[in-house]
């Protein structure tokens, strides 16, 4: 019912600059029995540090979500779009047919990130890339809809996935519950503080993967932010 996954078992890379945490295989971190979960392919948790980040390189075929959780990010790509993500907000890039996008650190302070990568529902399509502010009052004590692939979440960025990705910010001793559809995979992380599902301790930067048909109870156990996605 729930597969908690501790920070402290996750894959891991320090590149200098970069240091990440891998919820599932990713790069030079396999394992056969983390591949991902439903349609969610990859879950980084990255540390990027000050006036560094990804150079340009290309990907196809994928629903790239950037959740900013410190810092900022800034964004450049080969369609022209240029941002600045800052923390608390959400960005996404669907590669479609091809893209190629630079991510970097322009700030003089460490960002971290949250990078979810999930599978399209159909392959192709002219890329697109999109960014929005999402106040934290509006998701206080419930789950607000931040990027989605269904057209009645018409407030959110657009995902071409039959997915959504959902923010939440919890007190202590707050608790919101969840219903998860029959077949549905979700995964869910604290991004800070503490929480309990079902009574289970998911600790900031833990991660939980659920199935589907059935309700969750998240409570609070330390003020948390929770970042959640519910796929296919």
């Amino acid at each position: 019912m729930i597969d908690k996954r501790s920070f402290e078992s996750l894959g891991h890379a320090d590149h200098g600059w970069l240091k990440a945490r891998h919820h599932f295989s990713f790069a030079n971190y396999y394992d056969p029995s983390r591949m991902g979960w439903g349609k969610i392919r990859v879950w980084n948790d990255d540390e990027i540090a000050a006036n560094s980040g990804f150079p340009p390189h290309p990907h196809s075929d994928m629903e790239i979500i950037t959740y900013v959780r410190s810092g900022a990010i800034t964004h450049k790509d080969s369609m022209g779009n240029e941002g600045r993500t800052v923390a608390g907000d959400v960005q996404v890039m669907s590669a479609g047919t091809g893209v190629r996008h630079a991510e970097y650190n322009l700030e003089p302070e460490t960002t971290r990130i949250f990078q979810i990568w999930i599978e399209p529902s159909r392959r192709g399509g002219a890329p697109s890339w999109g960014a929005k502010p999402f106040p934290k009052e509006q998701r206080s004590g419930q789950f607000a809809v931040l990027a989605s692939g269904f057209a009645e979440d018409g407030d959110a960025l657009p995902i071409r996935a039959e997915a959504r990705v959902l923010g939440a910010t919890v007190k202590a001793g707050e608790t919101i519950d969840y219903a998860i559809g029959e077949g549905r995979h979700v995964y869910l992380v604290p991004a800070t503080g503490a929480i309990e599902v079902n009574g289970e301790a998911v600790n900031a930067r833990d991660g939980a993967a659920l199935t589907g048909g059935q309700t969750v109870s998240i409570r609070a156990t330390a003020e948390a932010e929770i970042v959640l996605v519910d796929s296919e």
